[in-house]
């Protein structure tokens, strides 16, 4: 059996990465992907975007094959356990010269070299590379065209853009999107209508000269039984229609919700009740309570989603 290896950020998954994953399955009977650390890829880069994130969108990919296994790497040579059993290294023509340091190494660790397979870079509209970094600025889409709906977010929240990138790329096919810091207008623990005013602001704020823009803001609300979070979203575009819609609503348990009621955010009260969770840090407080079965970008997603349905009406 003949192993390869791809490996990179995958910060958004992009068809340069897609050209470098088909090659490994055209060239090896098993794939191991490496993805980079947090620490590793928040170096040198000005916007990283979490693990969670960016392993989620990777695997997505890799589902449609078979023979594949994604792990962490923290330097450029990977762990010696899963490295070693490579047969096949496949690597850009930027990245070529790291594979031959890699197999520089592994002669004098006396092993056999890896066979590098070296596939063409992947250029944008403006004739360079495509890139992640450049996708996440909302220079271009992921295939590298920038002649599709400009799409701003108001926020800088890694996981407020990838939800709007997810659900914007399922009704227009490609976009580019922006994110851009500005401010909801509203308390940072919202209450009631706050919430739907913090996402108008966030909307109004952020569209410029886009085609369109999304303000997306989770507040507090008491209803039935208790303290409900419930997250809200507002689009608008150049014509300056409007469209509003909202996530679904989770209860949070008694002893956040007085903590929250006497002045914490959600955040400060879920860490002084629950502690510093993994599932906390990655999946959010739904993810934390929900024992994993949603977590906030698939919530956030739900509230992008339900603000775009107006404006399927007509289409």
């Amino acid at each position: 059996m003949t192993t390869a290896a791809v490996a990179g950020t995958f910060g958004v998954l992009h068809d340069g990465h897609r050209a470098l994953l088909a090659r490994a399955f055209e060239v090896a009977d098993r794939v191991v992907v490496g993805i980079t650390s947090d620490r590793m890829a928040s170096e040198g880069r000005d916007v990283s975007v979490p693990m969670e994130l960016r392993r989620r969108g990777l695997e997505s990919f890799l589902s449609g094959f078979s023979g594949w296994e994604v792990f962490t790497i923290d330097d450029m040579y990977g762990p010696d356990s899963v490295m070693d059993g490579v047969d096949i290294l496949v690597v850009s023509e930027e990245t070529l010269g790291n594979g031959r340091v890699l197999n520089e190494r592994r002669v004098e660790r006396g092993l056999p070299p890896m066979e590098l397979s070296v596939v063409p870079l992947v250029l944008a509209h403006d004739g360079t590379k495509v890139s992640a970094s450049a996708i996440l600025r909302g220079e271009y889409g992921r295939s590298g065209r920038a002649d599709v709906p400009d799409i701003a977010v108001g926020s800088t929240n890694r996981v407020k853009v990838a939800a709007v990138r997810s659900v914007m790329e399922r009704v227009y096919g490609e976009v580019r999107v922006t994110a851009v810091d500005v401010s909801s207008g509203v308390p940072d623990q919202p209450f009631g209508d706050q919430t739907h005013e913090g996402s108008a602001n966030r909307a109004r704020a952020a569209l410029g000269d886009h085609d369109m823009a999304v303000g997306i803001e989770a507040g507090v609300f008491e209803m039935l039984d208790g303290l409900y979070d419930i997250q809200h979203c507002t689009i608008v575009d150049r014509d300056g229609v409007e469209t509003y819609g909202h996530g679904s609503g989770f209860r949070y348990p008694d002893a956040i919700a007085e903590l929250v009621r006497g002045g914490m955010t959600v955040g400060d009260a879920v860490h002084e009740v629950y502690g510093d969770t993994d599932i906390g840090k990655r999946q959010g407080a739904v993810g934390l309570l929900s024992k994993g079965l949603i977590d906030r970008k698939g919530l956030t997603e739900q509230s992008v989603t339900a603000a775009m349905i107006p404006r399927l009406w007509d289409e």
